[in-house]
């Protein structure tokens, strides 16, 4: 009996979470240039080169997008349905940006962590991209709606794991509402503010700043930072 093996090509496609406006939004690029409907909107991906490996082929597309070298990477999942890429528009999208007559399309996909106010310096392939709210997502091509599905229910893992990552989202210094819409917006729920507050306070490499919000019509707020030394020490024992 002769196999019927797939002829398959290896791609990366990238989750990008930013955070603004007390919601979480994700970095979406323009699939085809001429056009300017949401429906051409997508994560942003490649193929991975000949010599390349996975990892690389992810930061490569994720600097080409945002100019920014090194970024937190999470390796979160294998998309591999045979139907992912059977859709006719994706189908001649596919030809007319690789060329080869891809018979089935498997994905790594990534998640990673960006401040929505950093200037980012685009020189990939996808001249314009945008920041979209998770609230507000397109019907996008292939299966990248399930991506950003997956996505979510990964991040909150990484954030129990490793919590450090959340101020990859946030500013230098921020106040403790700010950390809890974060909180909030990650996890899709409210937070008791009283309740939230002992929980900032029990976050020993989080410490309070001498400094308090200016010109704002309510009461000015203190400021806080991540302490990545405590972080450190906390993480390893000491």
């Amino acid at each position: 009996m002769k196999n019927n093996f797939i002829h398959t090509y290896v791609s990366v496609d990238c989750v990008v979470f930013g955070f603004d406006d007390d919601q979480l939004h994700i970095l979406l690029v323009q699939r085809n240039v001429d056009a300017n409907n949401s429906k051409d909107l997508k994560l942003p991906g490649s193929l991975i080169f000949n010599e390349e490996d996975v990892d690389d082929a992810a930061h490569r597309v994720l600097y080409e997008l945002t100019g920014i070298k090194k970024m937190a990477l999470k390796q979160f999942r294998c998309f591999a349905s045979p139907h992912r890429a059977s859709n006719p528009d994706d189908m001649k999208w596919l030809d007319q940006a690789y060329q080869p007559n891809i018979n089935r399309l498997i994905t790594v996909a990534y998640l990673s962590l960006c401040k929505i106010d950093r200037k980012l310096t685009n020189i990939s392939k996808y001249k314009s991209s945008k920041w979209t709210p998770v609230s507000q997502l397109p019907k996008m091509p292939f299966d990248h709606n399930i991506i950003v599905e997956e996505s979510l229910k990964e991040i909150h893992n990484w954030v129990e794991n490793e919590p450090v990552i959340l101020f990859e989202l946030l500013p230098a210094k921020f106040t403790a509402t700010e950390l809890r819409l974060l909180y909030e917006a990650i996890y899709n729920r409210k937070y008791d503010v009283r309740n939230f507050h002992k929980k900032l306070v029990q976050m020993k490499y989080i410490l309070p700043l001498d400094e308090k919000q200016e010109n704002v019509k309510h009461r000015a707020a203190r400021y806080y930072k991540f302490d990545r030394i405590t972080y450190n020490k906390r993480k390893i024992g000491i």
